[in-house]
């Protein structure tokens, strides 16, 4: 009975130190990092490129989970290319993140969340060879506003953190009279940031 108890003992000590912050602490991190952006239902498409950086907040609900909500600024759209006509379609949005945090080893945590964005900038650019750099910059007609479900993975030691999501966009990107368009936001981001406790 004995070795029993100290098996269940060794369990839950090793639980309780999943996480790397106390049980009802809250910390803030800045991140920065790279995010990798295509639109769904375009064959043709490459991704675009850009940068993501903001700041979540974080509390530690119990030892082996914690929610999180942010901003992060994220460059998204896509480019393509064909006759030697290249466009780019510039689709940043500010995402708001909202996550549940599960960690299944120390500092080892699976992600999942609901994530409204609102649209900053929407541009296209059109470059035709002969013409100059930028012949055309239009609008996209991009919806305000989009809604994506994340999903990710982050491993944290000494108060970094990188963290690695893909989010599965939702919203029909555009609203376009009289088209079909059926495209949606795919982004994959990974990130590193630096915890602090408040």
């Amino acid at each position: 009975m004995k070795k029993v108890l100290f098996v269940a003992a060794m369990m839950f000590s090793s639980v309780a130190t999943f996480a790397q912050h106390a049980v009802g602490s809250i910390n803030l991190q800045p991140k920065v990092g790279v995010s990798i952006a295509n639109l769904t239902d375009n064959n043709s498409s490459d991704a675009r490129v850009g940068l993501v950086a903001g700041v979540e907040g974080e509390y530690q609900a119990s030892d082996i989970f914690s929610v999180s909500a942010g901003l992060l600024y994220s460059m998204q759209g896509a480019k393509a290319e064909a006759l030697g006509i290249k466009s780019t379609e510039k689709l940043d949005y500010i995402n708001v993140p909202i996550m549940a945090n599960v960690y299944v080893v120390k500092g080892l945590a699976v992600k999942l969340g609901v994530q409204p964005g609102f649209k900053v900038n929407d541009k296209l650019d059109v470059k035709i060879p002969g013409f100059g750099n930028n012949v055309a910059d239009l609008k996209a007609k991009a919806k305000s506003v989009d809604f994506s479900i994340p999903v990710g993975i982050s491993y944290e030691y000494n108060n970094f953190q990188v963290d690695a999501r893909y989010n599965w966009g939702l919203t029909k990107v555009f609203d376009v009279d009289n088209f079909k368009l059926n495209q949606k936001n795919s982004v994959f981001q990974i990130t590193l940031g630096y915890k602090f406790d408040l």
